[in-house]
C-alpha cells in the first residue's frame, strides 16, 4: 500500500485522493486553509485518508502530489519532500497567476519552477491536462479499447516509471512526452489539452504542438 501526498484540495486534489482510496491507497491531504477545514472530505474517503499541514502531507507520502495555484509553488515544504517523486499537476493562466516573465519567454515550464524550488526531488508532470470531473468519469480498465491516454514528463526515468504505474491503475495508458521542459506539449491551448485522446492519438496531439509565440 501507497500512501499518496496531495498538496492541493481543489478539484484537481479531491478527485485524485478518491482515485488514490479506490484503488487501496492511504492519502494524506492539506489545503492553505488547515486540515479543520477538509472534515466533509475526510469523511467522504473513509478511514484511508487523513486531513494535514502541508509539511505533513510532503512528510507522509510516498509519492506526493502539488496540485496548488502556480503562486503557491514558494509555499511547498522542501525538506520533507528530497529524494521523493512529486507530481506537479499545474498549469499556467496569466489571467488567475499574474505573469511570470520565464514563462511567458516560454523559457521553462510549470514543472521545472516546481523542480527548481525542490531540487532534490524528482518532479513529473501529470494529470494537468484532464478535467477534474473526467479522472473518475474516462478511468478504464487496462486492455479497454480507446481508452483515454495521459501524458507525463520528468528528468528521471525511475519516477516516470512510478507515476505511470499508478496513471495505469487509476485507468489510463500513459504517453511519456520526455523531460520536464518537453511537458510544454501538453499545457493550456495545446492540441491535446483537455480532450479527451487515446494514448496514439495523443502522441500525434503532442507532435503538432507549437510554442505560443510560433502560433
Amino acid at each position: 500500500m501507497t500512501t499518496i501526498g496531495i498538496i492541493g484540495a481543489g478539484n484537481i486534489g479531491s478527485q485524485l485522493a478518491r482515485l488514490a482510496v479506490q484503488h487501496g491507497h492511504q492519502v494524506v491531504i492539506a489545503n492553505s486553509r488547515g486540515p479543520e477545514t477538509l472534515t466533509d472530505l475526510i469523511a467522504e474517503l473513509g478511514p484511508d485518508a487523513r486531513a494535514a499541514t502541508r509539511e505533513d502531507a510532503a512528510a507522509a507520502g510516498d509519492i506526493v502530489v502539488v496540485t496548488t495555484p502556480l503562486a503557491a509553488i514558494e509555499t511547498i515544504p522542501v525538506e520533507p519532500l528530497v529524494g521523493k517523486v512529486v507530481i506537479d499537476t499545474n498549469n499556467y493562466y496569466p489571467q488567475r497567476d499574474g505573469h511570470i516573465q520565464a514563462l511567458d519567454d516560454e523559457t521553462t515550464t510549470t514543472a521545472e519552477l516546481l523542480q527548481t524550488h525542490l531540487p532534490e526531488s524528482r518532479v513529473v508532470k501529470a494529470f494537468n491536462h484532464i478535467g477534474a470531473a473526467a479522472l473518475t468519469t474516462d478511468a478504464q480498465p487496462a486492455g479497454t479499447a480507446d481508452r483515454r491516454g495521459l501524458v507525463v514528463a520528468g528528468d528521471d526515468a525511475e519516477a516516470k516509471r512510478i507515476v505511470s504505474e499508478l496513471i495505469d491503475t487509476f485507468g489510463f495508458d500513459v504517453v511519456d512526452a520526455g523531460p520536464l521542459a518537453e511537458g510544454w506539449r501538453i499545457q493550456r491551448d495545446t492540441p491535446g489539452y483537455v480532450t479527451r485522446f487515446t494514448a496514439d492519438e495523443l502522441r500525434t496531439k503532442l507532435a503538432e504542438a507549437k510554442r505560443y509565440r510560433d502560433q
